[in-house]
């Protein structure tokens, strides 16, 4: 475990501080925060509608019964049992990581943004059928880029984001399957 732990330390630094650039210092503070993807909700919601006529308010249900399963796996049953200090309040790292948003005084592991944020890429990975191939991708893209953003701001080691990422892409996988079984428009194109 104690391997593990090193390389978890190491590779944080090199994304935490090997990766520092001006545009990603801008950026990934903006990147990790709900507020900057309002507009993306927004647009998936009115995308869904057109696809989904009758059944969106189903997968919009389904998409807050996503979000409640795995927000209380990662924060509230994993975070809470496990008790991993973040990187900014871990002796060995804090004076040397690079962290460009408040240090949150809860958990790090694992990291709830990126479980989150893989779980809907999935559940919508699952939903949307071949002829969304690339933007089936794109989310998938998108939550990764999400889940390093929370490593380079320092409030995440990346074993905490690959555990998160995981994670979400079990439950959107699941969420998903559960969910087309309910939809009327079977297959979606």
């Amino acid at each position: 475990m104690e391997q593990i732990l090193e390389w978890d330390y190491t590779l944080f630094r090199i994304v935490n501080q090997g990766f520092q650039n001006a545009f990603f210092d801008w950026i990934m503070p903006l990147w990790r925060s709900k507020f900057f993807w309002y507009p993306l909700y927004v647009f998936l919601i009115y995308f869904l509608v057109g696809v989904l006529k009758n059944d969106v308010w189903k997968v919009l249900i389904a998409v807050a019964l996503l979000i409640f399963v795995s927000d209380g796996l990662s924060s509230h049953l994993i975070k809470k049992n496990i008790k991993r200090l973040r990187p900014c309040r871990t002796e060995i790292i804090k004076n040397d990581a690079h962290v460009l948003v408040p240090c949150s005084t809860g958990y790090s592991f694992t990291s709830s943004h990126a479980t989150n944020h893989f779980a809907l890429a999935m559940f919508l990975f699952v939903l949307l059928g071949p002829a969304y191939r690339p933007l089936r991708w794109m989310l998938l893209i998108w939550a990764g880029s999400i889940a390093f953003g929370q490593v380079y701001v320092g409030v995440h080691f990346p074993l905490d984001v690959l555990v998160g990422t995981l994670l979400g892409l079990l439950v959107g996988r699941v969420m998903g399957n559960l969910t087309k079984k309910y939809l009327s428009t079977k297959p979606l194109p």
